[in-house]
């Protein structure tokens, strides 16, 4: 999935309208190593908005969340 920026986004402003919280940002730096240095936007610009990874709820410990039970 890409997302083409209008003129003035940043990073923290795409990240909201991308994954609904400007928390990831870092997601979007790091797929869009040619941006790095961007703050602030030109419009027209393709980024990659790669898929988040899989939240843990925090109720499980490691071990469990992580363990294949061969079901």
């Amino acid at each position: 999935m890409a997302y083409v920026t209008k003129s003035g986004d940043t990073w923290d402003v795409i990240a909201k309208k991308v994954y609904g919280s400007e928390y990831h940002a870092d997601a979007l730096m790091a797929a869009n190593h040619d941006h790095i240095e961007t703050f602030l936007f030109s419009a027209g610009v393709e980024l990659n908005t790669p898929a988040l990874p899989e939240e843990r709820n925090g109720l499980l410990p490691p071990w469990k969340f992580e363990a294949d039970y061969g079901g």
